[in-house]
């Protein structure tokens, strides 16, 4: 599995590369997500639930919009059975824009333009209809909200100079009006999910969903890949934090951020979620790489970060790194612990931290739910989750560090 994964990422890495490096976009993320485009292209593609892409209409009205002005939209595929009054939202990902121009260039994305998404997707993992590959949500209804405002649907503001309009906000909301005039608003059972710049979403949304709720819905929140850490880079610096400190500025997101955090500290630091999960109401489970490969790539070595090219081979392929190196890992693996200490500490709330590099591990079906899937404590990834949502086990799973984790899907570049 390793193998397939590090001959069609390279590939597309070294592809992916000189596009987005002008774009200001993350050639990670871009990497990351074509390859799982292809492998869904080339497993079982006649047996992948294809799910057509809907635009809200009433959207362009109340200014919810793409950075481009296009009409936001989702992906539904309707429940049956026990699962008819349940619903599962899962937020897109795809990183940030953090400066006017990595912005213009995003219009003329996917992650920036509904003339740009595609007009289907795939439904795999956490958002598979299949019973043997999603046990405790397969039969939901399962909706895929797409990302096109570049700040993890959170702006509400415009650049009219550049014809900019940063709707995060707006989107979130109208896409909240449109599912529950769907039907959601009759939910007995609802769950958040969002991956990488989605699973900050989830969490930056998580008391919002509960809200639109009736009180009655039990209302759970899952962030994966979304635990971003305000770490140091190996240069010392923080290229992360300049990183979302551009998309906080650009997109003036100081308003709409959490009052709570924002009384005692900076906008920048209230977007990052150690800041914040601590402080979320809702049942919130997270789900992520102790060693997460996009932030690896792209916050601890950034190319930025690595002048003299010494973390290259290590950060594309963890064997290949020295002891210095997986001691550097091992301490941003015990920031990520430490951080959630508090947030482990709520009896409602639930973690999932396997000592892997890989990224996104709910969407995809191999590390989601499969004979080979990873597994903390005899326990997939999906078993876990449906442990902590119908509240079967309490699900406290903390790996010992690498590399004593033999069940991992890593990723290599």
């Amino acid at each position: 599995m390793n193998l397939r994964f590090a001959a069609v990422v390279c590939c597309l890495w070294l592809c992916s590369v000189v596009c987005v490096a002008q774009s200001g976009s993350s050639s990670t993320d871009d990497a990351i997500w074509s390859l799982e485009s292809k492998l869904m292209a080339t497993s079982n593609a006649s047996q992948l639930l294809m799910v057509p892409l809907t635009l809200i209409q009433g959207a362009a009205s109340k200014g919810a919009v793409c950075l481009d002005g296009t009409l936001p939209g989702y992906h539904l595929h309707r429940g049956i059975g026990s699962g008819a009054n349940r619903w599962l939202i899962q937020l897109e990902g795809g990183g940030w824009c953090n400066t006017r121009r990595s912005c213009i260039f995003r219009k003329t994305t996917r992650r920036g333009s509904s003339n740009h998404m595609e007009k289907v997707l795939a439904f795999t993992g956490i958002l598979s209809n299949k019973a043997n590959e999603n046990p405790d949500f397969f039969n939901w209804n399962r909706v895929k909200l797409r990302y096109c405002d570049g700040a993890s649907f959170t702006g509400d503001s415009e650049d009219q100079s550049s014809q900019l309009y940063y709707r995060g906000q707006r989107i979130w909301q109208v896409a909240m009006e449109e599912l529950l005039s769907k039907g959601m608003q009759k939910a007995d059972q609802a769950l958040l999910s969002g991956c990488s710049a989605g699973g900050l979403a989830s969490i930056l949304h998580c008391d919002q969903f509960k809200a639109v709720l009736p009180g009655t819905t039990k209302v759970k929140c899952l962030s994966d890949a979304g635990m971003f850490m305000d770490a140091v880079d190996v240069s010392g610096g923080h290229s992360l934090r300049n990183m979302f400190q551009g998309v906080v500025t650009v997109q003036n997101l100081q308003k709409e951020l959490s009052t709570t955090c924002t009384k005692h500290l900076d906008p920048t630091s209230c977007f990052f979620p150690q800041n914040l999960v601590s402080e979320i109401k809702t049942p919130m489970f997270l789900l992520n790489a102790a060693y997460d490969a996009w932030q690896v790539q792209e916050s601890l070595a950034p190319p930025s970060a690595d002048r003299t090219g010494s973390w290259k081979a290590c950060k594309s392929d963890h064997s290949h790194c020295n002891s210095s190196q997986i001691h550097f890992f091992q301490d941003f693996r015990s920031q990520m612990v430490n951080a959630v200490k508090t947030f482990s500490a709520s009896a409602h709330n639930g973690l999932f931290i396997n000592s892997c590099f890989a990224h996104c591990q709910s969407e995809r079906q191999d590390t989601w739910f499969a004979p080979d899937s990873p597994k903390l404590y005899g326990k997939t990834v999906a078993e876990s989750v449906g442990d902590w949502y119908f509240d079967r086990k309490t699900v406290k799973a903390i790996d010992c560090p690498y590399p004593c984790d033999k069940t991992c899907h890593d990723l290599t570049f």
